[in-house]
């Protein structure tokens, strides 16, 4: 954990309040925040567990929510975080951000509406942490509320990388700061909870289009990061339609 904190720290530093913080694909990010608000709702207490510099919480606001808490245990994103909140001119009643870590989620029993993640379990260890810091979110969220996972998974990588073998593409790999997880241990862990669930594959169209497609059509090094236009076409088809297994980032709807 000390490792992927200082990954983490040193992100903070290097990008501060840029998207870049936490990922360079601004299309994906936009893709998770879209996904997340359809299950945020006037009036909810909401908290974003995980936060990173609060670039995307703070777009969360736009529902209307009572308020929104952002946690993260990088100490480093939550000034940054802070300094994006007063960039923003927001009030503490609408928005708050502080250090907080998903195994040990400073909040009392029951006290959201909403509790989201994004990116976040895939940084810890192993499968008993991640289990543990589900418990955590299970814990502060209000019986009948929503816990949202929207994290990344094993299988629709694997699925994805069988294509870019036949094509003879090298294969996408995780981060070695990275776990991410696998759709028959969560929803195994889930059942044997009892909890009610859904899984939304929010991103499997823009992935073919990104990861498989534009390098057949591209070279990588034509454009920066995942600026290439053909990312963009396929972000706004996603925003329409999906399907087919291939969406790295998916998200689970948990109600308690």
């Amino acid at each position: 954990m000390g490792f992927i904190k200082d990954v983490w720290d040193k992100c903070a530093k290097k990008y501060k309040e840029s998207h870049w913080v936490s990922w360079g694909d601004q299309y994906a990010i936009e893709l998770e925040i879209e996904n997340i608000s359809h299950f945020i709702k006037s009036g909810d207490i909401v908290l974003d567990i995980g936060c990173s510099n609060g670039h995307a919480t703070i777009k969360q606001l736009k529902n209307k929510p009572e308020k929104i808490f952002g946690a993260d245990f990088s100490e480093e994103m939550i000034r940054n975080a802070d300094a994006l909140k007063n960039k923003c001119k927001l009030s503490s009643d609408e928005i708050e951000f502080i250090v907080g870590d998903i195994l040990n989620i400073p909040f009392e029993d029951s006290f959201f509406d909403v509790t989201y993640t994004t990116r976040v379990l895939i940084n810890l260890p192993n499968w008993e942490d991640q289990k543990n810091g589900i418990i955590e979110c299970l814990r502060v969220t209000k019986e009948g509320g929503k816990i949202i996972l929207s994290e990344a998974f094993w299988e629709p990588l694997v699925l994805l990388n069988s294509m870019r073998l036949i094509k003879g593409l090298s294969p996408l790999v995780e981060h070695d700061f990275n776990r991410y997880l696998k759709i028959s241990k969560i929803e195994e862990f889930l059942k044997d909870l009892n909890l009610k669930y859904e899984r939304i594959d929010f991103s499997s169209i823009y992935y073919l289009g990104s990861r498989f497609l534009r390098e057949l059509v591209t070279e990588i090094t034509d454009y920066e990061g995942y600026s290439n236009p053909i990312n963009k076409i396929f972000y706004e088809i996603e925003k329409k339609y999906s399907g087919g297994g291939f969406g790295v980032q998916q998200a689970y709807i948990i109600t308690k």
